[in-house]
């Protein structure tokens, strides 16, 4: 620790000690010593969070309880109390620059492999791994699955625990992205709880899968069930994507199809995220689709940014430039400004939520274009996003690919920030 934070960590730690309880304790920035506000504190069996100086109180906080903490921005925190006297929980500045895998290139020892070396000779220091996939398949042996009556014939890591921990022992962050209401399998199973056509069918999406109903409280259970599972294998952050209803006119739901029960009901499955997953000291976030950050509506399939904000974690926007059909406002052609529609769609989001940029963690391109010109993303593209998201001060950003394939091109080649 540099003379100055250590100084300013004396100084903290004596006003705290002035004035906290015997139960008391304080979470503060490992390297500047300063008070983190508003961080989310798990002492034992209690969920609570701190106050805007970075103060806690606990009810009991006996010798040998473990202390959990965490706040955007920073790695996950856990040790065990020695003394009941004074918690001082030292939080590590983090920002995870990801790769994405999916249910077969977690799997797979060559796609996987390629991931790792990247990583291990760029500034890189996360995966975002598939635990429930597009088509609704987990990567391992799940009894979350089996819980939900459905039947597992997939399995492409064998001992999902251990490579967990080869992961960490490698410094990466990990987040477990979770598809939601998108899920075949289980459509097909209780085909009730589906979302269908107007002439009563199960209605499939251009993939050809089916989706279930986002207002049926029953069927969150089966993908809840599923983030505490990997919140428990040692995920640091669950994140759900295609957290949304399909964006197709002329369904039928369970309610009536309007706008304000849609945002309403995004916002009570993550309302239920958080109270299941608190306990496990993981981040919560949300996929959103890009052009949410514009639209003042839930852009019509329930994603209303002010919304979301309130109940995730990280913000996580798709800014791919292929899916900005109509570009942004000064920005007509999107092919020709990867910079400007990353910067500026996180400026947007940030100046209506009035959230810091430490809230976002984008999404971006890694692939050929498919809207515009099939233009390839190479270097400078993906060099771009990366400086656009970097200069509003993002928690870092994700790459996407759906084949997993992916090169150092626009990658700065580094050591990575480990957590």
């Amino acid at each position: 620790m540099r003379p100055a934070a250590s100084a300013w960590l004396a100084l903290v730690l004596c006003v705290v000690v002035a004035h906290a309880s015997a139960l008391g304790g304080v979470v503060l920035d490992a390297e500047t010593g300063r008070p983190v506000p508003h961080a989310d504190i798990v002492v034992g069996a209690q969920v609570l969070r701190c106050d805007g100086e970075g103060r806690f109180d606990v009810s009991t906080a006996e010798p040998g309880v473990t202390v959990s903490a965490r706040a955007p921005g920073y790695a996950r925190y856990r040790a065990t109390v020695s003394s009941a006297a004074l918690l001082v929980v030292a939080l590590r500045p983090l920002r995870p620059k990801a790769l994405y895998l999916s249910v077969y290139g977690i799997g797979s020892a060559q796609l996987r492999g390629d991931a790792l070396k990247l990583i291990a000779e760029t500034e890189l220091n996360a995966l975002v791994i598939d635990v429930k996939g597009d088509r609704g398949l987990v990567p391992y042996a799940s009894a979350a699955l089996a819980a939900a009556g459905l039947t597992q014939t997939v399995v492409t890591v064998r001992d999902m625990p251990a490579l967990l921990k080869d992961l960490h022992a490698r410094g990466l962050y990990l987040i477990a992205r979770i598809v939601t209401f998108k899920d075949d399998p289980y459509a097909a199973a209780h085909p009730d709880r589906a979302v269908h056509d107007a002439q009563g069918k199960v209605w499939k999406d251009r993939e050809g899968l089916a989706w279930i109903d986002p207002f049926q409280r029953a069927t969150w259970e089966r993908t809840l069930a599923l983030a505490e599972e990997a919140a428990a294998l040692g995920f640091d952050e669950i994140q759900f994507d295609y957290l949304r209803f399909p964006d197709a006119s002329g369904l039928v739901f369970a309610e009536p199809d309007t706008e304000v029960r849609r945002t309403a009901a995004i916002a009570d499955f993550l309302d239920a995220a958080q109270r299941r997953l608190g306990r496990y000291n993981v981040f919560i976030a949300a996929d959103i689709f890009g052009y949410v950050a514009w639209n003042s509506n839930d852009t019509h399939i329930g994603q209303q940014l002010e919304s979301i904000a309130r109940h995730v974690d990280y913000l996580s926007p798709m800014l791919y430039p292929s899916g900005f059909s109509f570009g942004i406002p000064g920005h007509s052609d999107p092919m020709a400004a990867p910079y400007e529609i990353v910067q500026h769609s996180l400026q947007r989001a940030i100046d209506r939520t009035g959230l810091p940029g430490v809230r976002f963690r984008p999404w971006l391109q890694a692939f050929r274009d498919y809207a515009f010109d099939r233009r390839a993303f190479g270097e400078r593209e993906i060099r771009q996003q990366i400086d656009a998201a970097e200069s509003v001060g993002t928690d870092g950003w994700m790459l996407w690919n759906p084949g997993n394939r992916y090169g150092e091109g626009g990658l700065n080649r580094s050591g990575p920030d480990l957590p």
